[in-house]
């Protein structure tokens, strides 16, 4: 892209959020810049579930850790796994329709976190069930 081509969304970013927040306060539709809103829009979704899904698979690799090391154990585990839970409990009190794609994903959660579980424990994979043990109270 050009210098002539580039508009406010690929020179201040702050600046468009401004002035596309103020557009649609007063209704002035005709200004609006919709090809980047939509992205953007698209793209808090897929934000959020990314930080859903991330937060859940590292409560899962402490869980894990927290169970199969436990001559490791320690209380930053504890607070790192009551923090991603609250994290969690946050975006899903603003956003209740995720939900259903963390239980839908929790089993790829569970996977990517007994992978990491062992990359960092340097315990073998298999020492960590296939199948979760764990449940949403865990």
């Amino acid at each position: 892209m050009s210098a002539l081509t580039k508009t406010l969304y690929d020179i201040d970013f702050s600046a468009w959020i401004e002035k596309t927040a103020q557009a649609l306060k007063v209704g002035n539709f005709q200004d609006l810049d919709l090809e980047n809103l939509i992205d953007e829009i698209e793209s808090m979704g897929r934000r959020e579930k990314r930080e859903i899904y991330s937060r859940t698979k590292v409560i899962l690799m402490h869980l894990l850790k927290w169970k199969y090391q436990p001559q490791s154990q320690s209380t930053s585990w504890i607070s790192t796994i009551n923090e991603q839970r609250d994290q969690i409990k946050l975006v899903l009190k603003d956003s209740p329709s995720l939900k259903p794609y963390l239980i839908q994903q929790f089993p790829d959660c569970y996977q990517a976190a007994r992978v990491n579980a062992s990359l960092e424990t340097q315990l073998p994979l298999v020492t960590f069930p296939e199948d979760c043990p764990f449940t949403g109270q865990s």
